[in-house]
């Protein structure tokens, strides 16, 4: 018996000891300190090499968002006022390309991008040091990092110049470019950083946004109705109607928009891919969708379909479908963009003119009301089939993902609402937000740039 127990208990040790012991025995001698830190030094690291076609892609694309800005939304917005303000609309979808790009460049891109903490970025790329024309793997590998700073430089343009539309025809020139910059620094820079730079805390909550629906259309759309909240009605809003003055240009700026889009959304795969495809196609998709959603709703609603409606459906198809362009398939796109139509139509047709405030444009009821459709939908439809790198939302077995977009959509809004309030506040504090009576009577192309967009020979 003793002997069996011996032999089972060494059986055990051996068991159990045994691969380590043979390891051991079959190891070679050590060798010395010198020769065995030649021996395990890993290769360096390959550098990042420039990929020329993802580098032409990210840089047209850089070129189609600024198209976006002007003349696109410049003509969008431009065609909606009346013809005394067209001009001031042009002039500050202008100068946004001069200011923020300036802004983006002296700190904004450092602030958003650069590594700080999960709130904001640190000042590491202040005038674009260190930014250089190699690549930053921790964005993009395959482009130089200076063509991605100008990619998103162009979301910061476009973004602060959304929100003209709430305010169009009765803000100060002095007090929008103030606002504008302020606006840009404490609530776009953060915002940006939260979603998309590293360590941002909304991006390590696991919140999705493809291209922007958060980060420009919630955050400027809220700040749009605030601004339209806080400014009050134009002159005789609520007792004459202030139609479109020139129908044409704002279908000329929908098409740009839409073309330009195309950059927006595809080109934030960062690279000329499957991924900038399947983006640049549910792109469309949405967009054509909520087009003609809008066309037939005011068909069974007015009893006629309008040129305005279907460029106001087009433009809230292309908002909604922002956030998921990179996560979702066709179908759910097509869904997206019909939903946004039926969902902005209440918000600006009735909920609009039930409440009685005039945002001037639907800067909020399209922009806000569709990135916050968008961002939402994302959390339903996103597929990591479509995109590996993303996430699985509701209906594709994630309740947990649409929880976090509603978080994102909430937070976001929250702190635009308080801080665009605040710096609105200060600004009127400082220099007067609203034009005079006399000036928004006369026109602000006249009272702010003594201009006339129309000149009547006799």
């Amino acid at each position: 018996m003793k002997k069996l127990l011996s032999l089972t208990l060494f059986g055990l040790f051996m068991g159990l000891a045994g691969p380590a012991i043979a390891e051991e025995i079959s190891a070679p001698a050590a060798a010395p300190a010198e020769m065995t830190a030649v021996a395990v030094e890993a290769p360096a690291p390959a550098p990042a090499k420039i990929d020329t076609g993802d580098t032409a892609w990210v840089m047209t694309s850089s070129a189609f968002v600024m198209l976006m800005t002007l003349p696109g939304l410049a003509f969008f917005y431009g065609g909606l006022v009346r013809k005394k303000n067209v001009l001031s609309i042009l002039m500050q979808s202008g100068i946004m390309l001069c200011v923020i790009t300036l802004q983006w460049v002296l700190f904004g891109y450092s602030l958003s991008f650069s590594p700080g903490n999960g709130f904001i970025g640190g000042l590491k790329w202040l005038g674009l040091n260190g930014v250089g024309l190699t690549p930053y793997p921790d964005y993009a590998a395959t482009i130089p990092h200076q063509a991605f700073m100008i990619f998103q430089g162009m979301f910061a343009v476009i973004t602060p110049a959304l929100i003209i539309g709430a305010f169009a025809e009765r803000m100060k020139f002095s007090a929008f470019l103030v606002f504008s910059i302020l606006w840009a620094t404490l609530v776009y820079d953060p915002v940006a950083h939260w979603v998309w730079g590293l360590g941002g805390w909304l991006r390590n909550m696991g919140a999705l946004d493809f291209a922007g629906g958060t980060v420009v259309h919630i955050n400027a759309g809220v700040a749009a109705i605030v601004a339209a909240l806080m400014l009050g009605k134009r002159k005789g809003y609520a007792n004459q109607p202030v139609p479109p003055h020139n129908l044409p240009f704002t279908v000329l700026g929908a098409g740009l928009l839409w073309f330009g889009w195309f950059g927006f959304n595809a080109g934030s795969a960062l690279g000329a891919n499957g991924l900038a495809v399947g983006a640049f196609v549910t792109t469309n998709t949405a967009a054509a969708a909520a087009g003609l959603t809008w066309a037939l709703i005011e068909w069974l609603h007015n009893g006629t379909p309008t040129t305005l409606g279907v460029a106001t459906g087009l433009v809230a198809g292309l908002v909604a479908i922002t956030p998921a362009a990179g996560y979702v398939g066709v179908m759910p796109a097509i869904l997206i963009g019909v939903v946004v139509s039926l969902i902005c139509f209440v918000m600006v047709a009735f909920v609009k003119t039930k409440l009685g405030y005039d945002d001037s444009l639907d800067a909020f009821g399209v922009h806000g009301i569709g990135g916050i459709w968008g961002a939402l939908a994302t959390g339903l439809f996103a597929s990591k089939a479509v995109n590996p790198a993303g996430a699985d939302g509701l209906f594709y077995g994630n309740p947990a993902q649409f929880v976090i977009q509603l978080k994102a959509v909430l937070i976001t809004a929250l702190y635009s609402l308080v801080v665009t309030w605040l710096i609105l506040k200060l600004v009127n504090a400082l220099f007067g937000v609203r034009a005079s009576e006399k000036d928004e009577v006369l026109g602000l192309d006249l009272s702010q740039h003594h201009e006339g967009a129309y000149t009547v020979l006799e």
